[in-house]
C-alpha cells in the first residue's frame, strides 16, 4: 500500500504549481472582466444584506404589532364580559337593598353581591361618580327638572350607575339633572 501512495504523490506534485509554471497569465481585459464580476457579486451581496435587514425590521414590526393587537383584544374581551355582567350587578344592587324577613337569605345575597363586585373590581371595574356637576362625557341625562335653590347642571338623582374599566367607559351613568 505504501508503494501506491508513493507513486501517486509525485503525479500530484507534477500537476500542481504556480500560474506561471502552468502557463496561466491574465490579460488586462481578463483582469477587468474579473474585477467587474467581483464588483457585481459584491453589489448582489450588498442588496441581499439590505433585503435581509428590511425583512428583519418588517418581522420586528409585525411582532410588535401583533403583541399590541393581542393586548388590545384581551382588554376588549374583558370589557365585553364585564359589560355583559353589569345587569346582574344592577340586580344584586337592587336585591341587596331590600329588607328581608329571612336574614340568612339576605346575608347570602349580600355575600354574592360583594364577591361579584370584588371580582369585577380586580378586573379594573370602577364606578363613575354621579354627584355634583353633570359631565356629558361621563353621564347620560335622561331627565331634567327645574329645582329652586339648585343651580343649572347639577345632578339630582341617579337612575343607573355608570362604570368604567380602567380608562374606558363601559356604561354612562343615567342621571336626572337640574334645569
Amino acid at each position: 500500500m505504501s508503494k501506491k501512495k508513493q507513486k501517486t504523490e509525485p503525479e500530484v506534485k507534477e500537476t500542481q504549481g504556480t500560474e506561471e509554471q502552468q502557463g496561466c497569465t491574465l490579460t488586462q481585459a481578463e483582469m477587468d472582466e474579473v474585477r467587474a464580476h467581483v464588483e457585481s457579486l459584491q453589489k448582489q451581496l450588498d442588496e441581499t444584506i439590505n433585503l435581509l435587514q428590511r425583512n428583519q425590521a418588517d418581522f420586528d414590526n409585525y411582532r410588535r404589532r401583533n403583541a399590541t393587537i393581542r393586548a388590545d383584544s384581551y382588554e376588549e374581551g374583558k370589557r365585553d364580559v364585564i359589560t355583559a355582567l353589569l345587569p346582574v350587578l344592577d340586580d344584586f344592587d337592587r336585591v341587596a337593598g331590600i329588607d328581608s324577613k329571612d336574614e340568612a337569605w339576605a346575608e347570602g345575597v349580600k355575600l354574592v353581591h360583594r364577591k361579584l363586585t370584588e371580582l369585577l373590581e380586580k378586573q379594573g371595574l370602577s364606578e363613575i361618580e354621579a354627584e355634583g356637576d353633570f359631565d356629558p362625557n361621563l353621564h347620560n341625562a335622561v331627565m331634567a327638572e327645574a329645582v329652586e335653590g339648585v343651580e343649572k347642571g347639577k345632578i339630582l338623582a341617579v337612575f343607573q350607575k355608570g362604570y368604567r374599566v380602567k380608562d374606558k367607559i363601559v356604561r354612562h351613568s343615567m342621571v336626572k339633572v337640574s334645569d
